[in-house]
C-alpha cells in the first residue's frame, strides 16, 4: 500500500478490493470485512449500549453494504461509507424496536470494550450516563462519533447526511449541554 500523503495508494487499493469483491472473490469479502468490522462494531455498540444489538447491527450493516457495494462511488472512503450505512441501520433498528433502551452502555461495561481504561469514580459514571441520556439521539451520535470514536466532521456529515457545519454545531450544542448538566460534578471533583 502506498503511504504517500495524497492517499492515492489507499484509493487504488480500495477500488481494487471492491472490484475483487464485486467479482465474487470470497477472500476479498473477508478482507473488506476484517478491515472495518471492529470500528463498525464499536460505533454500533456505543449507539446501542448492547453487545447483542451491536453484533446484530454490525452484521446487518455489512449485509447491506455488500448488497449495495455496486453503488459505491468512491466519493468518500469505504470506511466512511460503511459508517454511514451503520448509522442508518442502527437508527432504523432502534426506531423499529421503539424500546426505551439504555442510550449509552454502562461505563463499567464500556471499559471492557475500550483499550486502556482509566479508573473513574462510580458516581461520576452515573452522572455522565445520565447527562448523555439527556442528549437527543442525533446530538449523542455526533458527540460519540467525534469525541469518543474520533471521526472527523466530514465523516460524521457523510454518515448522518448533514453538512459539516451542522455536525460542528451539533457537537458544540452537545458539549454545552453536557457542561451544563455536569457543572456541579466538575466543581466537586476539582475540590
Amino acid at each position: 500500500m502506498d503511504a504517500s500523503p495524497t492517499g492515492i495508494g489507499i484509493l487504488v487499493d480500495e477500488r481494487e478490493l471492491i472490484s475483487r469483491v464485486l467479482a465474487g472473490d470470497p477472500a476479498a469479502e473477508r478482507e473488506l470485512y476484517d478491515a472495518h468490522v471492529d470500528r463498525v462494531y464499536r460505533l454500533a455498540y456505543r449507539m446501542t449500549g448492547s453487545e447483542e444489538e451491536a453484533s446484530e447491527y454490525t452484521q446487518d450493516a455489512f449485509v447491506k453494504a455488500f448488497e449495495k457495494l455496486g453503488t459505491f462511488r468512491a466519493e468518500a472512503s469505504v470506511g466512511t461509507w460503511l459508517h454511514s450505512i451503520t448509522v442508518s441501520v442502527v437508527l432504523n433498528g432502534l426506531r423499529k424496536s421503539k424500546l426505551k433502551r439504555k442510550r449509552e452502555t454502562d461505563l463499567d461495561t464500556a471499559l471492557d470494550v475500550s483499550v486502556g481504561p482509566t479508573p473513574v469514580e462510580p458516581w461520576i459514571r452515573r452522572r455522565l450516563r445520565a447527562a448523555m441520556d439527556s442528549l437527543s439521539d442525533r446530538y449523542r451520535m455526533v458527540f460519540v462519533m467525534h469525541d469518543v470514536e474520533g471521526y472527523t466532521h466530514q465523516e460524521i456529515g457523510t454518515a448522518m447526511g448533514v453538512a459539516v457545519g451542522t455536525s460542528k454545531s451539533m457537537l458544540f450544542r452537545a458539549r454545552a449541554h453536557l457542561r451544563e448538566q455536569l457543572a456541579d460534578v466538575a466543581k466537586e471533583y476539582a475540590q
